[in-house]
C-alpha cells in the first residue's frame, strides 16, 4: 500500500500525544517552523495537519497565542430518572438542568425568549394536532456558574398556556421546570419520550454555546404527554457532544 500522506502521519503523532497526556490540555504546540524542521516537510503540510486536529476539536488556535491543546469540559451524565419527582413541591428549587449540572439555584441562570407560533407540518405531527395550531414558543439558554451549557426550544399549545403565568417570561426560571408548569395547569405529565441524534451545530449554536471548531452537538427531540395528549414538544434540546454522556436504563 502507498505511504499515507505526510500531513496524516503528523496529525497521528500529535493526536497520540494529546490522547496519552504527553500534550496536556492548555499545552502550546510547537510552532509551524519547529514542526517543519522536526518532520522535514513544508509549511503547508503542517498547516493541513493542524487544521485536521482543529476540525476534530482537539486543538484551538488563539490570536497571538499560537495553537494549544483544547481543554475538554468535564463530562456530565444525563439520565432519564432526572425527571422523577420534579412535578411535586420540593424543599429546595431545582430543575432537570440543575440536577444534571449538580448546581444550586443561585448558580443557575436562564435566558428566555418567548413568542407565538403556528405549528408547521413537522411540529403538527409531533403534537398530533392540525397544521397551523397556535403554539407558545420558548427559547431558553441555560447557564451553569455563568457558562452557557444548553439550548432548548420548546412548544406548548396556546389554548392551554395562553394568558397563564406559564406564558410570562418574567416567571422564569420556574422551579421544577416544564413538568411543574404542566402540573400547575392541571396536565401533569405521565410519559416522556426522547429521540436523540448527533449533528454539527449551526453558527448560532456555536456562538451561543461557545463551541470549539469541530465539536458536534447532541440534539434531543422531547415530547411530554399527559394521558394520551401531547402537552409539550421540545425541538430541540441542544448539548455539546463532547461534554455529555446520555445514560438510559431499562428494567426487564
Amino acid at each position: 500500500m502507498p505511504d499515507r500522506p505526510a500531513y496524516l502521519r503528523i496529525a497521528d503523532t500529535l493526536r497520540g500525544g494529546i490522547r496519552d497526556g504527553s500534550l496536556a490540555p492548555g499545552t502550546r504546540l510547537p510552532t509551524i517552523r519547529e514542526l517543519c524542521a522536526a518532520h522535514g516537510v513544508s509549511e503547508i503540510v503542517i498547516r493541513r495537519a493542524v487544521a485536521l486536529l482543529r476540525g476534530e476539536g482537539l486543538v484551538e488556535t488563539r490570536r497571538g497565542g499560537g495553537t494549544v491543546v483544547r481543554r475538554v469540559p468535564p463530562v456530565r451524565r444525563v439520565a432519564m430518572d432526572r425527571y422523577r419527582g420534579l412535578g411535586r413541591p420540593r424543599a429546595a428549587p431545582e430543575t432537570t438542568f440543575t440536577r444534571d449540572q449538580r448546581i444550586g439555584w443561585s448558580e443557575y441562570r436562564l435566558d428566555t425568549e418567548f413568542s407565538r407560533a403556528r405549528a408547521g407540518p413537522e411540529l403538527a405531527a409531533l403534537f398530533e394536532l392540525p397544521t397551523g395550531t397556535a403554539l407558545l414558543c420558548r427559547r431558553f439558554v441555560f447557564h451553569a456558574r455563568g457558562e452557557p451549557q444548553q439550548i432548548s426550544v420548546n412548544y406548548l399549545p396556546w389554548e392551554v398556556v395562553g394568558d397563564t403565568p406559564v406564558a410570562d417570561p418574567a416567571r422564569e426560571p420556574w422551579p421544577g421546570g416544564t413538568l411543574a408548569q404542566l402540573a400547575f395547569l392541571g396536565h401533569p405529565p405521565t410519559r416522556i419520550e426522547e429521540a436523540v441524534r448527533a449533528r454539527m451545530p449551526t453558527p448560532e449554536e456555536v456562538a451561543t454555546l461557545r463551541l470549539a471548531e469541530g465539536v458536534p452537538v447532541l440534539a434531543i427531540t422531547r415530547r411530554m404527554l399527559s394521558g394520551a395528549r401531547v402537552m409539550e414538544v421540545c425541538r430541540d434540546i441542544v448539548l455539546p457532544a463532547d461534554g455529555v454522556v446520555l445514560d438510559y436504563s431499562i428494567d426487564l
